[in-house]
């Protein structure tokens, strides 16, 4: 059989795109910016009077604690939620601190106007793509614990 020249230029040619391609689809995504640790651990109890919000399912209160804040959801009668506020796009910048919005389910950066699910911080909305820096939490029935 006979090889023309070009058909070898045109394997060589392919062989370089595939290779290109590969590459590109597997170039690893950039880490979030990192929130500067601060440690957390303290107790509160979330059907006092002192916490009242946090008295009902989808209820929340912002705590002092962490790095920027801590903002803490009730998911059910037995789960609570709690986050770091510094928000996880770029939570060196002043003022880059999550807010709850109106509906009381979702928060917000005012700075980069991105937006989160409090379930579980996950971006829904904005130039964010991480989800924000969650704190543990144990609830025994009368007293919430969250730590890091």
């Amino acid at each position: 059989m006979k090889t023309y020249p070009w058909s070898l230029t045109v394997r060589v040619i392919s062989l370089f795109c595939l290779s290109g391609i590969f590459t590109v689809a597997c170039k690893k995504e950039t880490p979030p910016p990192e929130i500067p640790y601060v440690y957390v651990n303290f107790i509160l109890n979330p059907n006092g009077t002192q916490y009242i919000h946090l008295n009902s399912v989808n209820g929340w209160e912002t705590v002092t604690g962490g790095y920027k804040g801590i903002l803490i959801f009730r998911k059910s009668v037995n789960e609570f939620s709690a986050f770091e506020r510094a928000c996880p796009y770029d939570p060196l910048i002043t003022g880059a601190q999550v807010r709850v919005d109106t509906s009381g389910i979702t928060c917000y950066c005012p700075v980069c106007n991105s937006k989160y699910i409090m379930v579980d911080g996950t971006p829904y909305e904005g130039v964010s793509r991480y989800p924000l820096k969650q704190y543990t939490t144990n609830y025994d029935g009368n007293m919430l614990y969250i730590s890091n």
